[in-house]
Protein backbone atom coordinates (compact mmCIF):
# COMPACT_ATOMS: atom_id res chain seq x y z
CA UNK A 1 0.00 0.00 0.00
CA UNK A 2 1.01 3.17 -0.47
CA UNK A 3 -0.32 6.57 1.84
CA UNK A 4 -0.72 10.27 0.09
CA UNK A 5 -0.77 13.46 2.52
CA UNK A 6 -1.29 16.05 1.61
CA UNK A 7 -2.21 19.63 4.19
CA UNK A 8 -3.15 23.08 3.02
CA UNK A 9 -2.55 26.27 4.83
CA UNK A 10 -5.27 29.11 3.20
CA UNK A 11 -4.77 32.36 2.52
CA UNK A 12 -6.11 34.53 5.07
CA UNK A 13 -8.32 36.07 2.75
CA UNK A 14 -10.39 32.49 1.94
CA UNK A 15 -14.13 31.99 3.32
CA UNK A 16 -15.42 29.40 5.31
CA UNK A 17 -17.59 28.86 2.12
CA UNK A 18 -14.25 28.46 0.23
CA UNK A 19 -12.90 26.20 2.41
CA UNK A 20 -15.88 23.74 2.79
CA UNK A 21 -15.99 23.96 -0.72
CA UNK A 22 -12.83 22.29 -0.73
CA UNK A 23 -13.33 19.83 1.72
CA UNK A 24 -16.32 18.81 -0.09
CA UNK A 25 -14.64 18.30 -3.39
CA UNK A 26 -11.62 16.64 -1.89
CA UNK A 27 -14.13 13.94 -0.57
CA UNK A 28 -15.91 13.43 -3.74
CA UNK A 29 -12.79 12.14 -5.09
CA UNK A 30 -13.17 8.72 -3.45
CA UNK A 31 -16.16 8.29 -5.26
CA UNK A 32 -15.03 9.07 -9.00
CA UNK A 33 -11.39 7.87 -9.12
CA UNK A 34 -11.57 3.87 -9.04
CA UNK A 35 -8.39 3.71 -7.20
CA UNK A 36 -8.53 5.26 -4.42
CA UNK A 37 -8.58 2.61 -1.65
CA UNK A 38 -9.39 5.04 1.03
CA UNK A 39 -9.59 8.61 1.47
CA UNK A 40 -9.93 10.56 4.82
CA UNK A 41 -10.33 14.70 4.79
CA UNK A 42 -10.63 17.31 7.21
CA UNK A 43 -9.82 20.26 9.02
CA UNK A 44 -7.28 20.60 11.66
CA UNK A 45 -9.16 21.28 15.38
CA UNK A 46 -5.84 22.56 17.19
CA UNK A 47 -5.05 25.50 15.51
CA UNK A 48 -1.98 25.49 16.76
CA UNK A 49 1.01 28.07 15.49
CA UNK A 50 2.34 24.80 13.56
CA UNK A 51 -1.45 24.04 12.29
CA UNK A 52 -2.13 23.74 8.37
CA UNK A 53 -5.77 23.83 8.01
CA UNK A 54 -6.88 20.82 6.13
CA UNK A 55 -5.21 17.30 5.59
CA UNK A 56 -6.19 14.75 3.35
CA UNK A 57 -4.54 11.13 3.52
CA UNK A 58 -5.17 8.55 0.63
CA UNK A 59 -4.31 4.68 -0.04
CA UNK A 60 -3.26 3.17 -2.91
CA UNK A 61 -2.77 -0.32 -3.64
CA UNK A 62 0.89 1.14 -5.78
CA UNK A 63 2.27 3.15 -7.47
CA UNK A 64 0.31 3.00 -10.69
CA UNK A 65 -3.36 3.53 -8.46
CA UNK A 66 -1.52 6.62 -7.37
CA UNK A 67 -0.32 8.02 -10.41
CA UNK A 68 -3.99 6.67 -11.58
CA UNK A 69 -5.29 9.22 -9.12
CA UNK A 70 -3.28 12.07 -9.95
CA UNK A 71 -3.79 11.92 -13.79
CA UNK A 72 -7.76 12.36 -13.50
CA UNK A 73 -9.22 15.24 -14.26
CA UNK A 74 -11.49 15.73 -11.28
CA UNK A 75 -8.20 15.16 -8.79
CA UNK A 76 -6.57 17.95 -11.49
CA UNK A 77 -9.24 20.44 -10.98
CA UNK A 78 -9.55 19.85 -7.42
CA UNK A 79 -5.86 20.50 -6.94
CA UNK A 80 -6.05 23.82 -8.78
CA UNK A 81 -8.79 24.80 -6.49
CA UNK A 82 -5.83 23.70 -3.81
CA UNK A 83 -3.40 25.76 -5.61
CA UNK A 84 -5.53 29.15 -5.98
CA UNK A 85 -6.89 29.02 -1.85
CA UNK A 86 -3.70 28.34 -0.44
CA UNK A 87 -0.12 30.20 0.69
CA UNK A 88 1.62 26.78 1.08
CA UNK A 89 0.81 23.04 0.42
CA UNK A 90 3.09 20.51 1.61
CA UNK A 91 2.81 16.37 0.94
CA UNK A 92 4.37 13.13 1.53
CA UNK A 93 4.05 9.84 -0.35
CA UNK A 94 5.21 6.60 1.40
CA UNK A 95 5.25 3.03 0.99
CA UNK A 96 3.94 1.43 3.69
CA UNK A 97 6.09 -1.08 5.16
Amino acid sequence: MLTHIVVWKYKPEVTQAQRDAHIHHLRALAAVIPEVASLTVGFDMLHLARSYDTGLIARFHDRAALEAYDAHPQHKQVAAMGRDISQHIASVDFEEA
